[in-house]
């Protein structure tokens, strides 16, 4: 064989063998299925529009899903597996909701491409066209993720955001995955679609001595909070939910940063995010353009979903059914 052939197929294998080796975000790719799955894209966001349009609170769910999953093993579907002591059990994943969308999306992918889509992929692809589907931006995430083969509920709580954390602990949880101050910002406008249970902002209020609710945090628009205090009154039940933004509950825009900025945040971290110099100028900025917000929304939502991701066959695997690790 000529040396300068023999030296190319040398430098051939090496390149591969260090593509196999090393797993990372930048393995991802938004054409990764273009030839072994060429409508996987379609089949999710076909899915997505079903159940939203029979469900107004889809969109929402599937919004907080992939965020809940790729906070605690990164994006590799950990969160949909079911079992004893999985990350489903955990208390904060108790309300998730919107399995049943990505398990559809699951069943008919392997039908059209048996063993070749991942569950991480459709949930990614589902928050992503949940997004669009309530008039937000359709943003191009890159593909290729691996689903994970473990799911502890002892791994929630160290990475989760509650909705009591101060700024700081919400920055320091987000920086520990890679995320900055503007990135906290930017996924928190996420709350502009979706429902909360009272449960989740109940520290807010207290019961006086005849047994109603008065507001004791001051930074809560008087109306705003009697509204809430209607709704969520004694009588209310654990599933009484309320709408994380109530100007334009249903709708993906920027909403959620005027609220802010009127006294009108839901949960005690959104109404936190104010108390920040660099927050509360973002939200600022946010809340008069929603063009900006849009474009830092795309940016900042292919960085959350990029977070510790699985790409080689070491470290995950393309999953049968979502909700049950092969084997």
């Amino acid at each position: 064989m000529h040396q300068g052939l023999r030296t190319l197929l040398a430098l051939v294998l090496i390149l591969s063998s260090i593509s196999v080796s090393s797993s990372s975000s930048s393995d991802l790719s938004p054409d990764f299925y273009a030839f072994t799955c060429p409508n996987v894209q379609l089949f999710v966001r076909n899915t997505v529009s079903f159940f939203s349009t029979n469900d107004g609170t889809i969109p929402g769910k599937l919004l907080r899903l992939v965020f809940h999953d790729c906070m605690v093993e990164g994006c590799d579907a950990s969160v949909l597996i079911q079992g004893n002591g999985t990350e489903r059990t955990d208390p904060a994943n108790l309300s998730l909701g919107g399995f049943d969308v990505v398990e559809s999306a699951k069943r008919l992918i392997e039908v059209m491409c048996p063993g070749i889509v991942s569950c991480a992929d459709i949930l990614v692809l589902a928050a992503r066209d949940a997004v669009e589907f309530t008039g937000g931006p359709l943003v191009q995430v890159p593909l290729g993720r691996k689903d994970g083969r473990v799911s502890l509920a002892s791994n929630v709580r160290p990475n989760i955001i509650d909705t009591s954390f101060s700024v700081e602990e919400m920055a320091k949880t987000f920086s520990s995955k890679g995320l900055s101050m503007e990135d906290l910002v930017v996924l928190s406008g996420g709350h502009t679609i979706g429902l909360s249970h009272c449960t989740s902002f109940s520290d807010r209020f207290q019961k006086d001595a005849n047994g109603s609710m008065v507001p004791i945090d001051t930074s809560m628009e008087k109306n705003f909070a009697s509204e809430l205090m209607k709704k969520c009154s004694a009588n209310a039940t654990a599933a009484t939910t309320v709408s994380c933004d109530p100007v334009t509950p249903n709708q993906f825009d920027n909403q959620y940063f005027t609220n802010l900025l009127n006294g009108k945040g839901l949960l005690r971290s959104d109404s936190e995010l104010v108390n920040d110099p660099k927050a509360e100028a973002l939200i600022d900025s946010f809340s008069k353009s929603q063009n900006s917000f849009f474009d830092s929304w795309a940016e900042s939502f292919i960085k959350m979903t990029s977070i510790g991701v699985k790409t080689g066959d070491d470290e995950g695997e393309i999953r049968t059914v979502c909700s049950s690790a092969n084997g």
